[in-house]
């Protein structure tokens, strides 16, 4: 039995529906419903149980869920960059995953859990092994680099198999309800099937308009990493998840023009609220990710983006999704 936390969401559905492929449907769902529709990610989907978050953080809390699991992927935060209620997102990304951590631990369940690179911040270099590189800028990349810190306290004394995941720009199907939080590639879909052309930003750090820099990462990628670590190769530590090759939006955009087969770029002034916290380059450093075994090559921006456009097609997605 394998439980898994945001189960409903974009990631972790993508882990349930991989895990169906294999036959595997003794799977435990935890998430919070909510007003959305992201229970739409699991319409297709075979699962054998569901705990709304709380519920579930109670019994753990009281010792009152011990059914036997295989291995547990930690999916569930909250993933708003733009949250300013600290208090909140310490409760959702950092009290809870404790409680969690320690349940898997006690039982010696494998445990993989999704950090992320906003733990970087500004910073232009993003080794996964150098504390010095860690500098994020909001409160969510400070939650997750505060349970990152408690994880790294914690490894020198388990044999459990624990193992964060840093990821980059992840994109692909299963993101529709996440509203401004989705991936810029999903965005640029919208934007440029509605309107015929991509907004991007002008120049920014250095950078001419849209030279702008980010690691994208297709969501099938990164759940055949959680499914390598939680099922093939049980580690312990920390690792960043990206393709590590960093593209441009422009070359994001020019990759959904080809697709669609029409539209243009247009660039637009970034807003000052922003402009002295934004990354202008992300590049995911995969030493440590490789030195662990994982070997297989991630999916290019292009064809990446070719898989995504033909499941958009398929589905038929647009604005009003």
């Amino acid at each position: 039995m394998y439980l898994i936390t945001g189960g409903m969401g974009f990631i972790g559905s993508n882990i349930v529906r991989k895990l169906n492929e294999f036959g595997i449907t003794d799977i435990i769902v935890v998430d919070h419903a909510g007003s959305t529709d992201k229970y739409r990610n699991l319409s297709d989907c075979v699962i054998c149980d569901y705990y709304e978050r709380d519920d579930f953080s109670r019994l753990i809390e009281k010792g009152a869920f011990d059914l036997p699991l295989k291995a547990v992927f930690h999916q569930g935060a909250c993933a708003v960059t733009t949250e300013l209620d600290g208090s909140y997102m310490i409760r959702n990304n950092f009290s809870f995953s404790k409680s969690l951590l320690s349940f898997a631990v006690r039982r010696k369940i494998p445990f993989v859990y999704a950090s992320s690179a906003a733990v970087y911040g500004t910073s232009c270099s993003f080794k996964d092994n150098s504390r010095a590189n860690e500098r994020p800028v909001n409160v969510y990349g400070y939650s997750k680099l505060l349970f990152d810190q408690y994880v790294r306290h914690l490894i020198p004394h388990v044999e459990t198999p624990v193992i964060g995941l840093r990821y980059f720009n992840v994109y692909g199907p299963g993101e529709f309800h996440k509203g401004d939080m989705a991936s810029m590639v999903y965005q640029s879909f919208l934007q440029l099937s509605s309107s015929g052309y991509i907004s991007l930003f002008q120049g920014s750090g250095g950078y001419s308009n849209g030279e702008q820099v980010r690691d994208f990462i297709h969501v099938d990628d990164v759940v055949g990493v959680n499914l390598f670590f939680a099922l093939e190769n049980p580690s312990i530590g920390i690792f960043n998840l990206g393709t590590g090759k960093g593209r441009t939006f422009n070359d994001m955009a020019r990759n959904w023009i080809d697709c669609l087969g029409k539209g243009e770029i247009r660039y637009r002034e970034m807003p000052e609220a922003i402009r002295q916290r934004y990354q202008s380059f992300t590049e995911a450093d995969l030493g440590s990710l490789r030195r662990a075994g994982y070997d297989k090559p991630f999916l290019s921006l292009k064809d990446g983006i070719s898989r995504y456009h033909d499941y958009l097609t398929k589905n038929q997605v647009r604005r009003d999704n």
